[in-house]
């Protein structure tokens, strides 16, 4: 178990601004700031980013869940703050940092799971969008609400453009509404919505990280970059590169190792080769 904090932490917060507890292989990033919705200050934002950095380079980790402390998963961005300092140049840090945070997010070699309860919206929505799975719970609500204060919901487009069909994405840019849980399972924003408590939210994210953990670091590593890559290429070129890749993942030790456990009827022990 660990935790950390970001050092700009405020002096009346009591709590880390991002908790971090490890465990079987999975790592756990918690927006700690409930009074704000774990709204992204940018503090919030270079503490997720730094931590994304160190569970990269950490082997022991094979799958880092997201999570939100309190009643919501996280409300975007802290318009409190982006208002209080009105300068171009912090607002030009506050996206840049955001936009460099979502990249790292996808280009994490862990899959990472967003497990969502309450309110997802606007740059949450888009932590959504960005992490390669999601669960949420059946009251969990998402939208890019900023449409409606008049700053429209871009760089949460981006995220939310990749993740669900066209239409969809503009209905929700366009309106600002928010969606409820299995309008989102609908739309393929979310893999699944858990109905009853908290408990159960939780025992079916850890079930699904337990399930992706299981499996071999460095296959599961090649798989997400390949996935990545190969969507925003032409069908035959990333016909090409895929193959490139399967040839080059029949020779890890970890792919003869598998492939030899199941014509042998037993389980496979990874060695992360």
């Amino acid at each position: 178990m660990s935790a950390t904090a970001d050092t700009s932490t405020p002096p009346d917060t009591a709590e880390p601004l991002l908790l971090r507890r490890d465990g079987a292989g999975v790592a756990r990033l918690t927006l700690n700031r409930p009074k704000a919705y774990n709204a992204l200050s940018v503090a919030l934002m270079e503490a997720v980013l730094a931590e994304l950095q160190a569970i990269d380079r950490d082997p022991a980790i094979k799958v880092l869940v997201i999570e939100g402390a309190g009643k919501g998963f996280c409300a975007g961005h802290d318009l409190r703050e982006l208002k209080d300092d009105p300068s171009t140049t912090f607002r030009e840090r506050t996206f840049d940092l955001c936009s460099r945070m979502m990249q790292a997010v996808v280009g994490l070699r862990q899959p990472t799971i967003a497990k969502v309860h309450g309110i997802a919206t606007a740059a949450g929505c888009q932590l959504v969008a960005s992490c390669d799975l999601a669960v949420a719970a059946a009251d969990a609500r998402f939208g890019t609400p900023g449409v409606n204060i008049g700053l429209f919901c871009s760089t949460p487009m981006v995220a939310l453009s990749r993740a669900v069909p066209r239409k969809q994405a503009m209905e929700m840019l366009l309106t600002g509404d928010m969606i409820p849980a299995d309008r989102a399972l609908a739309h393929g924003l979310v893999n699944r919505v858990v109905p009853g408590d908290a408990a159960a939210l939780e025992e079916e994210t850890a079930t699904l990280a337990a399930k992706v953990a299981d499996k071999s670091s460095k296959v599961l590593k090649t798989g997400k970059e390949a996935f990545y890559r190969q969507i925003e290429m032409p069908l035959a070129e990333a016909y090409d590169y895929t193959a490139g890749v399967m040839v080059e993942n029949m020779g890890y030790r970890d792919a003869d190792e598998g492939i030899g456990a199941f014509l042998e009827k037993r389980k496979p022990v990874w060695t992360g080769e």
